[in-house]
Formats: C-alpha cells, structure tokens, sequence
C-alpha cells in the first residue's frame, strides 16, 4: 500500500472553515476504488495546523489519485488557504490497511 501522511499550516483567516474547504476533495477521495483510508487531525501543538493520513492500494491506485479531476481542483483551492509548503511522507509499505497494536488493549472496568 501507499502510505501518505501530510502537515498542512493554515492561514489563520481560514483555519476555522479548513475541514469545511477540503469536505469535496475528501468525499471524493474516500470514493476512489483504491483509496483505503483519508483522515484529517487537526495538530494539538499547532494552532493553524493540519494533518492528513492517507493510503491506496497501490502505486496505481496512488497515480490516479494524482490525476483526478477532485485532485487538480483541490490543490488550486488549497493553494489559496495554506501558509506554507505542506510536508509530506510518501512511502510504500506492506498490508492494506491499519493492524491492530499487539502492546495495548482495553481493560475491562474495575
């Protein structure tokens, strides 16, 4: 699978409406036949800052993305909300999806 994570800083002026500015881009990512996951955070530390996790399927998957219509248009109205040059981490890595961690699990109530 693709992993891609993404820090995004925002324009002060815009970080309140962020999610409400990328609702179509991620609608219509999570709709891609190869789109496992795209999630957004909003940093803790960071008061403008945003963080997407994305994966697909493949490299393949991944290229279509890029190439999408919803891409191209998102990328021209991000660029109008953003800061700063996002930094992104794009690696390929096995499986297709979250596992579950083996160190943690929920304790039953006392």
């Amino acid at each position: 699978m693709i992993f891609i994570a993404v820090k995004f800083t925002v324009r002060p002026e815009r970080s309140a409406d962020w999610l409400d500015l990328v609702d179509g881009f991620t609608r219509a990512t999570r709709e891609e036949p190869g789109n496992l996951f795209f999630e957004w955070s909003r940093s803790v530390d960071e008061p403008h800052g945003f963080v997407l996790l994305e994966a697909f399927a493949d490299a393949d998957a991944g290229a279509a993305h890029v190439r999408s219509a919803h891409f191209t248009a998102a990328m021209e109205t991000m660029a109008e909300a953003i800061a700063t040059t996002p930094e992104i981490i794009n690696v390929e890595v096995p499986g297709q999806g979250w596992n579950t961690m083996a160190e943690l699990t929920p304790r039953n109530p006392a």
